[in-house]
């Protein structure tokens, strides 16, 4: 029987090239030519019957088949960098998490050091971003998203979803001696008010759009930055309860209805089919969960 095990040159420029969607940077992460990462895919190609990549004016993109055998091959070569770093009694193995920038800084931030106690010998890289990222190439191991969950190719998990209603500081709402009606806080700046979530909220609360459409639009950012403003007692943001739990009940800032309106996209947690059972992104997936179970998502 012949031994159907591919040479490992032509795999570790497979691997690159794929990663990367360049013969050129694998070649350079890989210390080699251009000419002979094309070489040795071509190996690879003529060994398996197929091709690999194809090119699409100037870049070069992986076929179907290369897609498929390009999740083996990661995943496999994941699985060496694991186990070459065990045996040379490396003590820290990395996560790398690609997260929304409210969901980092106004969740994941809070409750990260602790995953990090439990897990002591793993470390944690938070990239934010709003970005669809490309988990073969970016070299991130999980995203947490928001989006219909449409995504072919990854494992998802939905975490929860996100509502939103308005919150002001106390001290603002006293200024006008206090919210009782949604139409109190028409006396109050409102803080991007061109964002969507207004108009969906006050729909829901039974106030005119004509009523509070009428102010100056800003737009402030992410969420954060609203929050932050709102803190500061310079008006009234439109935010997500989940966000903002430690500053209501702190009675930094107050949220004056229960009315909560449910955004269309949730968060979600997302990886590669090919790595759903790699151990760092189970121990990582099932702190996630058990955390938003306490939030009661």
């Amino acid at each position: 029987m012949t031994n159907s095990l591919p040479p490992l040159n032509a795999l570790r420029a497979f691997e690159a090239a794929a990663r990367h969607s360049n013969f050129t940077r694998a070649a350079e992460e890989l210390g080699m030519t251009q000419a002979a990462v094309s070489y040795q895919i071509k190996v690879l190609e003529d060994r398996s019957g197929k091709p690999l990549f194809k090119r699409v004016g100037r870049q070069v993109v992986l076929t179907e088949a290369g897609m498929q055998f390009a999740a083996i091959a990661s995943e496999a070569f994941q699985s060496i960098r694991n186990g070459f770093a065990a045996l040379q009694e490396t003590n820290e193995v990395t996560l790398k998490v690609s997260v929304l920038p409210t969901f980092a800084m106004n969740w994941l931030s809070l409750r990260i050091g602790a995953f990090q106690i439990q897990n002591p010998k793993m470390a944690v890289q938070l990239n934010t971003s709003t970005d669809l990222i490309d988990f073969a190439s970016a070299g991130v191991d999980v995203g947490i998203r928001n989006g219909s969950g449409d995504w072919p190719g990854l494992c998802k998990h939905k975490l929860c979803n996100i509502t939103y209603s308005p919150m002001l500081s106390p001290k603002l709402a006293e200024s006008v001696g206090g919210i009782h009606k949604p139409e109190d806080l028409l006396k109050l700046p409102l803080v991007d008010i061109g964002d969507p979530w207004w108009l969906s909220w006050f729909e829901a609360a039974g106030v005119e759009a004509t009523d509070f459409l009428n102010q100056h639009s800003s737009q402030m950012g992410p969420q954060t930055v609203d929050g932050n403003i709102a803190l500061a007692g310079h008006g009234v943001a439109i935010l997500s309860p989940i966000y903002y739990d430690s500053e209501l009940r702190d009675g930094r800032l107050v949220q004056p209805f229960e009315l909560e309106c449910v955004e269309e996209k949730p968060i979600w947690l997302v990886y590669r089919e090919a790595q759903r059972n790699h151990r760092t992104i189970k121990l990582f997936r099932n702190w996630i969960f058990s955390e938003m179970e306490k939030d009661g998502c």
